[in-house]
């Protein structure tokens, strides 16, 4: 059956096949310019790490690599940015590895609720064996992962009313990213999700589409959300990181000097944006609780209890339940 969301994938599978076909291959020198991808704003901690690379590509290379940056969703949404960088449209993306978890099955022990004890732990985890695994899973299909950066922890808002335990998410609108892990997580929470792109979240809570949503500081914060929903719950529900991923194709066409260097940019990248983080996180806080949010704590034993068979539904699968005793353990 042909739908409309078939046909649009189906577009954007052909535009992006369009637009690799004429990417242009390294100067006969073997500069390359590496076009990178973001929904967020320029001056994000995720974008500033990026833009780090491309400046520390060119000191190593003496300008022969560089980045040309595309921030605040300029070619589209995240899945539309994971299918550009598959084609080889695009070179580099940074995107939530909720975007990720439908089609790269293994990533969803990286988004499931209460999985992680705090950030610390989180990074930990994507630093170690298990992290390293988890970069390994996109190869198959025309993506390769270098590093995780941080987007955590996330948690609850809303415009209608304090929320402090599970019972008074029930008739809440909750914008939900588009993976199933997050849908299912709302849904045990008692809300009503909705799934959106980041990009629609503001336009939604100001028209009463939604209620509320979910994420961190820095994005609540940069994507002025916090001046509609002004309900902040501290539900530390998720610590959900970021991957940013390199097309296969692009990664392919360098030599293999230069592969290894990108490599090692990208895992040197990921100080550079935790130090932004955790600056830009204390200040989105700082500064949207200085605008009037109201912020409280949660009963986290309760929330977590309310996601509890859900989680266990999906630690069934062996690789799951294994890869989480190995996060419990870290």
């Amino acid at each position: 059956m042909t739908t409309r969301r078939s046909l649009a994938l189906a577009g954007l599978t052909l535009t992006g096949l369009t637009l690799a076909g004429c990417t242009r291959p390294a100067a006969s020198d073997g500069s390359v310019t590496f076009k990178a991808v973001d929904v967020h704003p320029g001056d994000f901690p995720t974008v500033m790490a990026v833009q780090w690379m491309g400046e520390e590509l060119g000191r190593l290379t003496g300008g022969r690599l560089g980045m040309r940056q595309f921030p605040s969703g300029q070619l589209g949404n995240e899945d539309d940015s994971i299918g550009l960088a598959r084609y080889g449209a695009i070179d580099i993306c940074r995107v939530a590895t909720a975007a990720l978890n439908n089609a790269f099955p293994e990533t969803r022990i990286l988004s499931l609720p209460y999985v992680f004890r705090d950030v610390a732990h989180m990074r930990a985890v994507v630093d170690g064996p298990v992290g390293s695994e988890l970069l390994n899973v996109f190869e198959h299909h025309g993506l390769v992962g270098l590093a995780y950066y941080d987007a955590a922890p996330r948690c609850l808002y809303n415009v209608r009313h304090p929320v402090s335990e599970p019972g008074q998410m029930h008739g809440l609108k909750i914008r939900a990213p588009q993976s199933d892990i997050f849908i299912e997580t709302l849904r045990a929470m008692g809300a009503n999700p909705t799934p959106l792109t980041f990009g629609a979240v503001f336009s939604s809570l100001q028209t009463h589409l939604i209620d509320g949503a979910e994420n961190n500081w820095p994005a609540y914060q940069s994507s002025r959300q916090f001046e509609v929903a002004r309900y902040w719950s501290e539900t530390d529900h998720s610590f959900s990181p970021d991957a940013l991923l390199i097309s296969k194709a692009s990664l392919d066409r360098l030599t293999p000097a230069d592969r290894d260097l990108v490599r090692d940019v990208a895992r040197r990248s990921v100080q550079v944006m935790r130090q932004g983080w955790d600056q830009r996180s204390a200040e989105a806080r700082a500064a949207v609780t200085a605008a009037g949010v109201q912020v409280n704590a949660v009963d986290k034993a309760a929330f977590a209890a309310s996601v509890k068979p859900m989680l266990d539904r999906h630690l069934s699968e062996p690789r799951l339940r294994g890869l989480h005793d190995r996060i419990a353990a870290a």
